[in-house]
């Protein structure tokens, strides 16, 4: 394999709710056909990393593994049968499939065992990808910014197009102003939609959501969100509900505060054990309910054409961008994030 250091360093998931463990792992020997080697100099957390360790769906039947799927890098090498890039490409890492082969997953070593990785994975300072969870983008985009393309953006963007489908001057509400959550309010406010609302319980959210487009922002904390929704519309009921929690109880608020024939989208997942409480006669008149899958992205077309906006000045991606790490420090970043000292997207820097 052209370009390979002999060891590489890597965030490993050992143990379900236990701190992430910085070590240097083995590359495969050769590339198999479809796959990529990256040098990657930037990767997001996402909300999934974050459930993957406190075991959100249930018992990790995989570990120790790699964990990671929004990044930027440099490809430095590349198996046979790929023709989406080139050795010296910059490419985004992303877990929706786009285009080119799905090669196999590659097989790490670690302390003289094989460590379990899937397509894509970020935790690491080079990591071998599979083709069609590769796209390539401009070199003058910042790394950090391209990263976020690999989940947040897309996803975001995706949920206000795909899953919702909004309309200009439909009201929607969303819960949680996370990286994702930020980007689907910046997604409605360039869809016009109003009002926009944001819930959250973190107030430093919230101050984002705002300058992202939010026209209402509420911490569900400090008041009462159906009270406080009567004095935003005649009813207190809305077009979209869209919920990046995934907690029960704001699953069921949000089926509530829809109007007849509006839509909740799922972005968010509950929890395995957790039981979620509708009535259900309204889905046949007019409500519905929907799961995303990562807002249906398709990675190849769906960046270049979100590339623009951002060389064109239409979509600030940067704001979502609000702590950054080393990947020594990585299990901080993690802690930000689950307490909320973090507002957006906690990036963590490879160079």
């Amino acid at each position: 394999m052209r370009n390979k250091p002999k060891e590489v360093s890597a965030a490993i998931l050992v143990e379900q709710n236990r701190p992430l463990i910085i070590d240097k792992i083995c590359l495969p020997e050769v590339l198999l056909a479809g796959q990529i080697l990256v040098k990657i100099e930037a990767s997001g957390i996402c909300g999934s990393q974050i459930g993957e360790i406190t075991g959100a769906k249930g018992m990790d039947h995989y570990l120790p593994h790699l964990l990671g799927h929004e990044g930027c890098g440099k490809v430095l090498d590349i198996g046979e049968g790929v023709s989406t890039v080139q050795i010296g490409d910059k490419v985004v890492l992303h877990w929706r499939k786009g285009e080119g082969i799905e090669a196999k997953p590659p097989k790490y070593i670690w302390n003289d065992k094989q460590l379990n990785a899937g397509w894509v994975t970020t935790f690491n300072t080079h990591a071998v990808i599979s083709e069609n969870r590769c796209t390539r983008i401009p070199h003058n985009i910042d790394s950090e910014l391209a990263a976020l393309f690999g989940c947040a953006i897309t996803t975001g963007f995706g949920v206000v197009e795909n899953n919702a489908k909004l309309k200009m001057g439909e009201s929607v509400i969303i819960y949680g102003a996370g990286g994702v959550g930020l980007n689907i309010i910046q997604a409605c406010s360039l869809n016009s939609a109003y009002p926009i609302v944001a819930i959250d319980i973190f107030d430093n959210r919230l101050a984002i959501a705002s300058e992202l487009g939010a026209t209402h922002i509420f911490n569900s904390n400090n008041c009462d969100v159906k009270i406080a929704l009567k004095e935003i519309t005649k009813d207190g009921k809305f077009d979209v509900v869209i919920d990046n929690t995934g907690l029960s109880k704001i699953i069921e608020e949000g089926y509530q505060i829809l109007n007849s024939n509006g839509k909740l989208v799922l972005v968010g997942v509950p929890k395995v054990e957790d039981n979620i409480n509708i009535f259900t006669l309204p889905l046949h008149f007019g409500k519905v309910i929907v799961g995303s899958y990562g807002g249906e992205a398709m990675p190849h077309k769906d960046i270049p054409r979100l590339v623009t906006l951002y060389e064109k000045n239409i979509a600030n991606y940067k704001k979502i961008i609000t702590s950054r790490v080393s990947l020594e420090n990585i299990n901080d970043a993690i802690n930000m994030m689950r307490t909320g000292k973090t507002a957006g997207r906690v990036m963590v820097n490879m160079t």
